[in-house]
Order: structure tokens, then sequence, then C-alpha cells
């Protein structure tokens, strides 16, 4: 990962250090155990090629930047466990397809799929950006640490329900998904200790801080994320 100048974060588990390595828009690498885990591999944000192999990739669901068969290419191998979405299907030959509310282990990672979906934003057609059952969040397990990459979701009710939540990476791009404050509400219900907002896009992620100044229980920690 020499010379892409990722930035990199490291959190204590039972089990070892998880490292967390934000790659861009709603990509990220884990790193725990020896095994390299991958969260939505996205080709304009980071040179693949030139990144470790994949032990595990989960794709949130269909959308190009999010499912980029150049970058799932460029680290899978043929041990390689990929997670998708079931519209995915057709695109990723040998994967393992996941409907919202299922729970598996995956090369020891405890996964639970979270629904992700639209409420309010909807495209000119009336359609809602991201559809009810159709995109994935996951709850991924690491050593007794609950992290939980959202993929392109609001703050549905199903993800205000969630508790005991570590780490929480949510959405907050506009149109697509979350305002900051719909980030805040969200937060403010499944309070994590630690909250990355990513996939932000042109949104000001200060505006986010502020909203949650007076919650300290909650740690926001920006990172290059758009």
């Amino acid at each position: 990962m020499k010379g892409q100048g990722f930035e990199t974060d490291r959190l204590s588990t039972s089990e070892g250090d998880l490292e967390v390595t934000f790659l861009g828009h709603g990509s990220l690498l884990f790193r725990h155990g020896g095994k390299n885990v991958y969260v939505d591999p996205f080709s304009r944000v980071a040179d693949y090629s030139k990144l470790p192999k994949a032990d595990v990739i989960f794709i949130t669901h269909e959308h190009r930047d999010h499912l980029d068969p150049g970058a799932l290419a460029a680290i899978r191998t043929k041990t390689t466990s990929v997670v998708h979405t079931v519209l995915c299907e057709g695109a990723i030959e040998g994967g393992m397809a996941m409907r919202n509310g299922d729970v598996t282990a995956v090369q020891g990672i405890g996964v639970e799929a979270v629904p992700a979906y639209n409420m309010i934003h909807q495209r000119e057609s009336g359609d809602p950006f991201h559809r009810c059952g159709d995109g994935n969040g996951y709850l991924l397990t690491f050593g007794g640490l609950r992290v939980l990459a959202a993929g392109d979701t609001e703050n549905t009710p199903e993800l205000k329900a969630l508790r005991d939540i570590d780490v929480a990476f949510l959405p907050m791009n506009l149109p697509y998904t979350m305002t900051p404050e719909m980030v805040a509400d969200a937060a403010l219900a499944i309070r994590p200790k630690i909250l990355y907002p990513y996939h932000f896009g042109d949104t000001d992620p200060s505006r986010l801080v502020a909203l949650l100044r007076d919650h300290p229980e909650i740690e926001v920690r920006i990172r290059r994320l758009a």
C-alpha cells in the first residue's frame, strides 16, 4: 500500500488489533488475524493491483461504485470468499448471496446482513435511489469488536434498532443516502463508540461533528472517505 497515501487506524479487539485502511468513497480494507477483508472495492479510489490479495470481499449492492468488476478481479484469488446481494449474482461467479437479516460466519468473521435503503431520497421517476431489500449493510465481528459498514442507506428503522455497535461507518453523500442530520439521528439511536462518516462526497463532515458535539460518548472520526 506504499505510495497511495491511505490513512489507517488501529482498533483493539480481544484477538489482536484490527487495522482499518480508508481507501476512499465506500471502500474499506480491514486487516485482522492475518486476513485481508475488503468492502466495496472501487478502482477510482485505489490501484488494487498494488493492494494485498483479498481473503474476503463484501459487496453491499450492485451500483457500479460498489460492484466494480475490475477492482474485484485485481484482488480476488481462487480462495477468496465473496459475499454480495442477490442482485449481484449475475455479475459475480462463485460468490455467496446474503439477504437482509441473514446471519453467518465467513472465514471466522461473524456477518449479519442489515437492510440498506432509502425512505426519502428518490429519483425524478419517484423511485428510491436504493430500494428496500436490494442492498445490504454488513455487521462484522472481529475478535468481539462489532463493526458496521452500513452501505448506501438512510436512517431506517432497521438501522436504528441495532445495538452494541463498537464502530459504525455511516454514509453521508447527498442526494443518495443521508444528510448529516440523518447520520446524527442514526448515531444517537445505535450509539457506536466510534463513528466514521463515509462515502460523503461533497457533504461537509464538520456539520456532523457539530451535531454530535454534546455527545462525547460517540467519537466522530473524519478520514479521507469522500
